[in-house]
């Protein structure tokens, strides 16, 4: 069984990963909401009907967004990581 203290920690990483899922994939979602908005808007104003149209300027938002803030998201990713690897040698 797990001590009290072990349990804690474990509740804590993965109360914190879920903290990361949600903070690394937020840039590429928002990104990809913000441009299939726009892209439907400008659809629904020119009376476009095709629902593939859509999703090459979606990839392409999510591309460059991943481009420009991967490193940063990355480097969060590696830190949690390190920790909770760091944090499994103290569970017994």
């Amino acid at each position: 069984m797990y001590s009290h203290t072990a349990s804690e920690l474990i509740l804590r990483a993965v109360r914190e990963g879920l903290l990361l899922v949600l903070l690394v994939s937020a840039p590429p979602l928002l990104a990809s909401l913000v441009v299939g908005f726009v892209v439907g808007v400008l659809q629904t104003a020119a009376q476009i009907h095709d629902q593939a149209l859509a999703f090459v300027p979606k990839l392409a938002a999510v591309v460059l967004v991943l481009l420009v803030l991967g490193p940063v998201l990355g480097v969060q990713v590696l830190r949690f990581s390190q920790a909770l690897l760091l944090a499994v040698a103290t569970i017994r």
